[in-house]
């Protein structure tokens, strides 16, 4: 079964192309202009086995949400049409990751209903350059444009880097468990519904 997906998105503010591959080798080819973001995407992939490519130019002159919003809106949606009506998949996952003094937990549920449920506090308003209330933005636009419900802790930490690099990392291997193809699912779609298409 071929798992990949194609999204452009072009507005006044943004020109985003994403490819996503569920069933990839962690290949990734990040072109966000938002430094810290690309960072962020590599462990998307590199963890969750993920092959991503993510073109964006925006309007990074007035700041970043814009970009990070929009990648976060289109990546959603690759991955969302990537997994087609989710027969097969295992649906759920869930992960716990520590990076040295921080511990995250992110559990998803591929319910095709976009929520965020956003436990995570930081010391400080900046990483660098980058504004630290947009990673919020960027798993809001995620989940809410993939059909996810996505729950994301930090559970403790001192470092903003460490939490919220570990933040993206216990989603990559959450979002791999709930990818994920189960045999012994026969193809069948994992909900008494019967049907994942709808909320």
């Amino acid at each position: 079964m071929n798992r990949i997906a194609h999204i452009e998105r072009k507005t006044k503010e943004t020109e985003v192309q994403v490819m996503v591959d569920l069933d990839g080798t962690g290949h990734a080819d990040l072109q966000t202009g938002c430094g810290f973001l690309d960072h962020m995407l590599e462990q998307l992939a590199r963890h969750g086995l993920f092959d991503l490519t993510v073109h964006a130019r925006g309007d990074t002159q007035v700041d970043d949400h814009h970009t990070v919003e929009d990648v976060g809106i289109t990546l959603g949606q690759a991955f969302r049409q990537a997994l087609g009506d989710k027969r097969g998949i295992t649906r759920f996952g869930s992960a716990l990751v520590p990076l040295d003094e921080s511990l995250s937990r992110v559990v998803v549920d591929l319910s095709n209903r976009g929520t965020l449920v956003w436990q995570v506090a930081f010391a400080h308003a900046k990483l660098g350059s980058f504004d630290s209330e947009l990673f919020r933005e960027w798993f809001y636009a995620f989940a809410q444009h993939g059909g996810m419900t996505l729950h994301v802790d930090n559970l403790y930490g001192q470092n903003d880097h460490h939490k919220i690099e570990s933040c993206f990392k216990a989603l990559s291997l959450a979002l791999r468990q709930a990818c994920a193809l189960d045999p012994r699912r026969a193809g069948s779609v994992p909900s008494t519904k019967g049907t994942l298409s709808d909320g």
